[in-house]
């Protein structure tokens, strides 16, 4: 069992991270956050995928103004993301918004720094310090130590600014496209203190490396038990960074909501199109919320036997399958009719 990292418990919008309580999956709309109705409509879809926290873009003043309408139509916690301008950050706290995520490092002098943070204790609104490795200060980037450090270093000028400013609502990400940089910038920080974290690889890459290089970076760190919320970064529709951040988190055993899929490599055995069957089973109980294991497997030998402990199973033949439940086959059925026949039997014995 992963012992996890003692840290500070906050709440966003309702939701609590640290301590623990359990790891949330986020991730971050790529609509203009202007238009209300387009941003909305993504954070239900994200959110039916099993988004917890949800992110988004304010680039300027009417992208603050939008939050207001954007908090009243959801039903999960809103982040702003900001860059620069204190005051966006102010009309955002107005508007609603249940986090920031803004480095008081990069929004000028000091009573603008006052201003974000009177405000933020004021609505209970905590502030991430987002640290990407490339963007740093520019008197850390000429330090002749490695990146991981100098990402440690600007985090903890970050925070001590807030912490100056009597703030301890904080959490912590510190992001870089390198995997091995990424791990070493958590586990240095980790031995720093004990505000919680958010987890990513930054600009992962699109759907296959980037879920390669996620899992990796993220699982590394989940099991040594560190993170307390995560984002998987992909270039791709954002519902895939919320399924692929489930997957994560259900095969290290910390979250187990939803369905725990399993399916065999083909070989010379398969008499069927395992391929499609698999990708098909996925789809189709890809947002099924009951935490059952289901496996599809091409043949009688990897199925039922080594697939004995899924909760329901397909076993591929000569162009049919047979159903199993807990290594038991049920029913035996021809292939054009093998996935109906497979889910009116899941949702029957699940309901």
């Amino acid at each position: 069992m992963i012992k996890r990292r003692k840290t500070k418990v906050l709440d966003i919008g309702g939701v609590k991270i640290g301590g623990d309580n359990p790891i949330t999956v986020q991730s971050m709309c790529n609509t203009d956050t202007r238009d209300v109705k387009a941003t909305v409509h993504q954070i239900e879809e994200l959110q039916d995928a099993g988004c917890e926290i949800i992110r988004v873009a304010v680039l300027n003043k009417e992208a603050a103004a939008a939050i207001k309408d954007i908090v009243k139509k959801i039903k999960i916690p809103l982040i702003a993301d900001i860059h620069f301008d204190y005051r966006l950050a102010l009309q955002c706290i107005e508007n609603g918004v249940s986090a920031l995520r803004i480095n008081p490092g990069n929004i000028g002098k000091d009573e603008f720094v006052k201003k974000v943070v009177t405000s933020a204790k004021e609505h209970n609104t905590p502030i991430r310090i987002g640290i990407n490795g490339g963007s740093l200060e520019k008197n850390l980037e000429e330090l002749d130590i490695p990146l991981a450090e100098k990402m440690v270093k600007s985090a903890m000028r970050h925070i001590k600014i807030l912490e100056d400013n009597d703030f301890d609502q904080i959490k912590i990400s510190l992001k870089s496209s390198d995997v091995l940089t990424t791990i070493e910038a958590y586990r240095l920080m980790a031995q720093k203190t004990e505000y919680p974290f958010h987890l990513g690889v930054t600009e992962a890459g699109t759907l296959k490396g980037g879920l390669i290089k996620s899992a990796i970076g993220l699982g590394t760190l989940l099991a040594d038990g560190i993170g307390d919320t995560i984002r998987v970064s992909l270039t791709e529709n954002p519902v895939e960074e919320v399924y692929a951040g489930w997957q994560i988190l259900k095969s290290l055993g910390l979250r187990k909501k939803g369905v725990n899929f399993i399916s065999c490599p083909t070989c010379g055995r398969c008499g069927i199109d395992l391929i499609s069957l698999a990708k098909a089973t996925e789809e189709r109980f890809k947002n099924f919320d009951k935490n059952i294991t289901i496996a599809v497997m091409g043949c009688p030998v990897n199925g039922p036997g080594e697939a004995k402990h899924a909760d329901f199973g397909i076993a591929g033949a000569n162009g049919e399958g047979y159903i199993f439940k807990k290594g038991s086959i049920v029913c035996r059925v021809a292939e054009d009719k093998l996935l109906d026949e497979f889910e009116k039997i899941v949702l029957q014995d699940t309901k």
